[in-house]
């Protein structure tokens, strides 16, 4: 129904926004990765949306790229998984580590993402699979093989983000044993 908002962005209160197109405001619910790349208050800003009607709300999400749009389309298809949760998935992961991990089946990335249990987890890998992993993963990550993946997992094992594990992987040589790989991994996080 309203598919592109285009105005001034009038008011920013994360995770909503308020953008004032020729006089009408509407009311915008963002992903933080959407948010973080807006413009200042008052300049001019590009949404692409998705309207969600319910019996007590009609609640407009809008996205930075078509791929994050696309991607929360396909998350609130499945069972258990409403809008808010998409939207925090969206915030705590991007499109491209979403893709990744349904690819590699790695519902423990999921699970850090608040409000998302190893169920949900398991069920988003389960029906995401073939949708989402296989045409952005390999396009929009980077593909591991079994000995990076293991210590991919290992690190964020120890309690380390996505982004600095991925950091972290940049320094491992890419024939390394699965041992000697999370030794150079931690040695590139202790100078970081």
């Amino acid at each position: 129904m309203i598919g592109r908002l285009s105005g001034t962005l009038f008011e920013k209160n994360p995770p909503n926004l308020l953008v004032d197109c020729n006089g009408v405001g509407y009311e915008v619910a963002v992903p933080m990765s959407t948010f973080y790349n807006l413009p200042a208050l008052g300049d001019k800003v590009v949404l692409l949306t998705h309207l969600a009607i319910r019996e007590d709300a009609h609640i407009l999400f809008g996205f930075g790229t078509a791929e994050e749009r696309n991607t929360f389309k396909e998350l609130i298809k499945i069972s258990g998984v409403g809008a808010r949760t998409a939207l925090a998935i969206l915030s705590g992961m991007s499109v491209a580590d979403l893709a990744q991990a349904v690819t590699l089946q790695e519902a423990g990335r999921l699970t850090r993402v608040p409000g998302i249990g190893k169920k949900t987890a398991e069920r988003l890998l389960l029906e995401l699979k073939g949708k989402l992993g296989a045409d952005l993963g390999v396009a929009g990550g980077v593909v591991h093989s079994d000995a990076s993946t293991d210590i991919l997992n290992a690190l964020l094992a120890l309690g380390y983000s996505d982004k600095e594990a991925g950091l972290a992987m940049k320094q491992v040589p890419k024939d390394a044993s699965v041992s000697d790989g999370i030794k150079h991994a931690l040695k590139a996080l202790s100078k970081a």
